[in-house]
């Protein structure tokens, strides 16, 4: 585990800026941290040792929790490159074309300190011989293609998780458009797959997306929405996702706005606040009060402020009792040395003792 050295939390309280009180003292009164499931160095053995997964599951989680400059903690810093497919791979790696070479990926997940690299069956099994042994593979099972006309948003299989199990992956990964058109049939294939990928031993990691044009009303996007994005990730949980991956809550309000599913005024009364760390920690409950550990979404690049915001984003999802941080596109979009220094600040902030829960 790397060492923390005494200036960090000073430099993280300047990437915070005028957020830095906000974000560093703020003290939750919403759900109290001693009903979660917090991440710790025994937290496979304390938590997800009483499931019903088998001894091979358990020693992949093990694993990814023992490697990179997270290992021991019970946090994870992943590296996910499926941007090439998600998006293209003309948006993703036009801005640094050494990203078309898989062993470049690779290459940025352990320079860059991470736990695992996520990416595409082709990616990943392009260099499996070199690096499955050096870094924990998580392999994507399915992605949304975006080269037909008209343009959809639907997740579809690439691989299996045979495949995935053949070329020394750890885990598998997928993705579902909860409250799509094609929520439906993608709930039954990746619950079907992660009952497949257990079976073979593998960990799972669930990308928990919403996605419908009716979830923007008035103007207002509740894509983002802590209370459905909390929703989606009890529906994820329910599949057995041993680790769920969402978007960093920006609102609240989903249901009420959307006028569909049920909610209770209790969420907004007192289970959640306005604070970006409540919010958080309202997703992490819907994950069995922190059973299945929440990462959050790295988000897209956006230039100069990348630092300032990954940096943010896993002080709100650490002191929320989130276990990490998955970020791609500000790691990869730039220099390898930048890539890596700004994964090593997002797992600083998981190092720093004075980083507390909320």
């Amino acid at each position: 585990m790397a060492v923390q050295t005494a200036s960090s939390i000073d430099r993280v309280t300047e990437l915070l800026g005028d957020e830095a009180d906000s974000l560093l003292g703020h003290r939750s009164t919403t759900i109290d941290a001693s009903q979660l499931h917090l991440p710790g160095p025994d937290f496979v053995d304390r938590v997800v040792a009483q499931t019903d997964r088998s001894p091979q599951v358990l020693v992949n989680l093990q694993r990814i929790f023992d490697s990179g400059r997270l290992g021991g903690t019970g946090y994870v810093s992943i590296l996910p490159v499926d941007q090439g497919i998600e998006h293209s791979g003309a948006a993703s790696f036009a801005p640094n074309p050494a990203y078309f070479d898989p062993a470049n990926i690779v290459e940025l997940a352990i320079e860059g300190g991470t736990n695992a690299v996520a990416s595409t069956l082709g990616v990943l099994g392009a260099v499996s011989r070199k690096y499955a042994h050096k870094i924990p593979f998580v392999v994507k099972l399915n992605h949304n293609e975006f080269l037909s006309l008209p343009e959809t948003y639907d997740q579809i299989s690439f691989s299996s998780v045979q495949r995935a199990a053949e070329l020394g992956a750890a885990a598998v990964g997928a993705t579902i458009y909860f409250g799509s058109p094609e929520s439906n049939r993608q709930i039954v294939e990746i619950a079907r797959a992660f009952e497949e990928a257990h079976r073979l031993g593998l960990a799972t990691i669930l990308w928990c997306y919403l996605r419908n044009s009716a979830f923007k009303v008035d103007g207002v996007d509740y894509h983002t929405a802590a209370d459905l994005t909390g929703q989606a990730n009890h529906l994820g949980v329910t599949i057995e996702a041993d680790i769920i991956k969402q978007k960093l809550p920006e609102l609240n309000g989903g249901f009420n706005a959307i006028k569909v599913g049920k909610t209770h005024k209790l969420v907004y009364e007192q289970l959640t606040s306005d604070h970006p760390i409540d919010l958080t920690r309202y997703q992490l409950a819907n994950c069995y009060m922190g059973r299945s550990p929440l990462i959050n979404s790295g988000g897209a690049s956006s230039g100069e402020s990348d630092l300032a915001e990954a940096v943010k984003t896993a002080v709100i999802n650490k002191r929320a009792g989130g276990a990490g941080l998955i970020s791609g596109r500000k790691a990869f979009q730039r220099p390898l040395a930048e890539g890596v220094a700004l994964l090593h600040a997002i797992q600083d902030v998981y190092l720093d003792p004075q980083i507390t829960i909320a």
